[in-house]
Formats: C-alpha cells, sequence, structure tokens
C-alpha cells in the first residue's frame, strides 16, 4: 500500500512538472503576441498606443481610460478624452512615450497620422520583432531547463519514466519554438507588405 501512495505522489509531482513547463512556455507565446502588437506594420491601429501611460489626477493611467481611442481610417489614430482638461497631459504621455508620433491637438480631440513605412523603416522593424522572437524561445528554453533541473530532484523515480518526460518536456519546447517561427513568418510578411 505504501509503495502505490508513493508511486501516485510521483505521478502526481511528474504532472506537476509538465504543467509548468507548459504554462511557462504558454506565458511566453502570450508575451511575444503582446510584443507584436506593438509593433506597427504600416496600417493605424489602437494598439499601437495601447501602452501609453497618462499622468492623470498625479496618477498614471492607461490611456484607454482617459479617452476613447479609435481608427477612423488605415493611417490615423483619433484620441478623444472624456475630460477635455486631460487633453494636454495625454498629448505630452504620447510625445514621451517614443512611439515616434507627432500628436495634432485642436483643442477637442489629439489626431495621430501614422507614416507609411520606408523600406529601411521595415526592415528595422522586421529586425525588431525577430528579436523579439529570439527572446521567447531563450524563455522557452529556460523552462524546458526549469523542468529537467526539477526532474533531476526527484527521487525513487525510475530512468525510463524520466526519459519519457524529459521527451514530453522535449516534444512541447520544440512545439512551442515552431510556434514562435510560423507567429514570426506572419508578421514579417505583416511588416513588409506594402
Amino acid at each position: 500500500m505504501c509503495n502505490l501512495s508513493n508511486f501516485y505522489y510521483i505521478m502526481e509531482e511528474l504532472d506537476l512538472i509538465v504543467e509548468s513547463v507548459k504554462q511557462d512556455m504558454e506565458a511566453a507565446i502570450k508575451h511575444l503576441d503582446h510584443a507584436f502588437q506593438r509593433i506597427r506594420a504600416g496600417r493605424a491601429s489602437t494598439s499601437m498606443v495601447q501602452d501609453v501611460m497618462v499622468e492623470y489626477y498625479g496618477a498614471p493611467t492607461p490611456l484607454n481610460q482617459v479617452a476613447n481611442v479609435s481608427v477612423p481610417d488605415a493611417m490615423t489614430i483619433s484620441i478623444q478624452p472624456w475630460d477635455r482638461t486631460a487633453i494636454n497631459a495625454i498629448e505630452k504621455a504620447i510625445i514621451n512615450s517614443n512611439l515616434g508620433f507627432a500628436p495634432s491637438n485642436n483643442g477637442e480631440n489629439i489626431i495621430l497620422n501614422v507614416p507609411p513605412l520606408t523600406e529601411e523603416r521595415r526592415k528595422d522593424l522586421a529586425k525588431q520583432a525577430k528579436g523579439e522572437t529570439e527572446d521567447t524561445k531563450i524563455v522557452i528554453r529556460n523552462a524546458r531547463q526549469n523542468g529537467l533541473k526539477e526532474l533531476k530532484r526527484l527521487e525513487g523515480v525510475s530512468e525510463d519514466l524520466i526519459k519519457g518526460i524529459e521527451a514530453e518536456i522535449q516534444e512541447l519546447t520544440d512545439k512551442h519554438v515552431k510556434a514562435c517561427d510560423d507567429h514570426l513568418k506572419v508578421k514579417e510578411a505583416e511588416i513588409m507588405k506594402v
């Protein structure tokens, strides 16, 4: 009876290790998607300004909580504050965010004109996307390493069981690295599309 409960304990530990590795890898892919949303691909998008923080009544506040952000056409982002007194703070936040936009303020709303991308800028953005992808692959490989270290810490586990879990972790790693490459191909095509 004692051996059976020990077996179930070990199996539960192995499942926890695999699940933890999987969650870390999926979080890395989500982070990559978020990073890709910030890399603009020529068309105006509300995601370009989603990380802008506005100093509003003394507290840093996300832009979408102080204004309505919309995209009236492919090359324009319109920002209409709910409180007109915040318009200067919003304009200042956009300038300080280094997005490369020159906001125009007409007293009621702020217009951001998204300039068309030059070939050189497209290549820079593609390189930035590739860098984000490589960083994500490193996080995925680190998750694999952490999982393998956790496996080695377990005592009383057969070698066959360890090898099987190692293979499962490697399979997860390969799947998530391939997902990174697939995401990059899509983003590069989006960036290079004129």
